[in-house]
């Protein structure tokens, strides 16, 4: 059969879309490895595909009639990782109520497809390695060595040489593994395939969905094509569908894609790009919205101690006594007794004390260090009343006074 040919009825059916030369090296190398006995290691990116590959080796292989069990490796505890592999014997451990079989047994004459395969732990890495070099091994609390004729294909996106270098990866596996490496590229690397996976996945989304598509112009294109893709075919997968919901039924330039794609430090500039003009970077965009959104809340800060303020020295004093003041913390919500209380009413302190401290000219930092100061003289400096009068625990009052720097302040 033409090689071309072969490859393209492969992509047909497993549903691979894309045309580009790294993605159809990898297939041919899968198809190649695929005629003869020997353990394939894949290597690619989390997200760029590299399960179709242990697949179509399987499927053209002559182990095609037998079983093929995907096993990833990376979400099996590291205390059963070995029952699971190689089986156990009643009894093994405590649990263990009857015999069982592990996916070595279980595939016998046919494949495994060992997915994250850098995450086994070193103890199951030594047993893997005694089958891949007589099909030898030992069921968890037996001493009976048993046989196993499976063909291991193992993936993985860590660099396994570096794994080696820092021991831990053993070198002798990583060699018998590799014995058939195939690299499955980035979506970054496939040039206009990302375009074609982008109509393929809109397509999708829309009959699924009954909506309507989208258009993207030559400079949304350009977007697309031009983004890194750290998250390979499953972001753009994720992105396209969210273009579809979001965007149904409109033409999209580029500021209209690029706020649907994060930062390449993962941080989304969504909000940012959705007010921001054409000719703006990415980064202007967000140092604009960022410091409106400071001065808006500093805005709101003011006014509401100034109407604080304005309550506290009217004439209502029905209203002013059950008026809360709000005071600053610094500390963690999750630390339910690391900060002092958000909201005080009138009645829980001193006047004078209260009064003291609300000066519209100070931050709120600044308001409550007064407030514990002013505390601290009122009690003569004695930490405990202190700490009762303001409602809190003297730990959280030790801790305030050594962040506000009141250990040998005149009081």
């Amino acid at each position: 059969m033409n090689n071309d040919k072969e490859i393209l009825a492969t992509k047909q059916r497993f549903g691979i879309i894309g045309n580009s030369e790294p993605l159809n090296d990898a297939i041919r190398r899968a198809l190649l490895a695929a005629k003869v006995d020997l353990s394939v290691l894949i290597n690619g990116e989390s997200g760029a595909g590299k399960e179709f590959f242990p697949k179509i080796i399987h499927d053209n292989s002559s182990r095609k009639h037998n079983k093929y069990i995907a096993v990833n490796c990376g979400a099996i505890p590291e205390g059963t990782i070995d029952s699971e592999l190689f089986g156990h014997e009643k009894g093994a451990f405590t649990g263990a109520v009857a015999a069982r079989k592990g996916y070595f047994e279980e595939a016998n004459g046919g494949t495994i497809f060992l997915d994250e395969v850098a995450e086994l732990p070193m103890p199951t890495q030594a047993r893997l390695l005694r089958i891949l070099e007589n099909g030898e091994y030992i069921k968890v609390g037996s001493s009976v060595v048993q046989k196993s004729n499976v063909r291991i294909i193992a993936a993985t996106n860590v660099d396994l040489r570096k794994a080696v270098a820092e021991r831990k990866f053993r070198e002798d596996l990583f060699h018998r593994l590799s014995t058939i490496p195939i690299i499955v590229p980035a979506l970054r690397d496939r040039g206009d395939d990302i375009l074609l996976l982008t109509r393929k996945f809109a397509g999708d989304f829309a009959n699924r969905y009954r909506t309507n598509g989208v258009v993207l112009d030559d400079s949304a294109k350009a977007e697309l094509l031009n983004y890194p893709w750290p998250g390979n075919v499953r972001q753009l997968k994720n992105v396209v569908e969210q273009i579809n919901l979001f965007e149904s039924g409109n033409t999209l330039n580029a500021l209209q894609v690029r706020k649907y794609l994060p930062d390449f430090d993962g941080f989304t500039s969504a909000v940012a790009t959705q007010s921001a003009t054409p000719s703006s970077s990415t980064y202007e965009q967000e140092r604009e919205m960022l410091l409106k959104m400071i001065l808006q809340i500093n805005r709101e800060l003011e006014d509401l101690k100034a109407k604080v303020y304005t309550l506290m020295h009217g004439n209502n004093t029905e209203a002013g006594s059950n008026l809360p003041v709000l005071i600053n913390h610094h500390t963690p919500a999750s630390d339910a007794d690391a900060k002092l209380p958000t909201m005080m009413s009138h009645g829980d302190y001193m006047p004078h004390i209260v009064e003291d401290v609300t000066d519209t000219t100070l931050s709120l930092e600044d308001s409550e260090r007064e407030l514990i100061r002013k505390a601290l003289e009122h009690n003569g400096n004695n930490r405990r009343k202190t700490a009762g009068e303001l409602k809190i625990s003297e730990r959280t009052l030790y801790r305030k006074i050594k962040e506000y720097g009141l250990e040998n302040a005149e009081l």
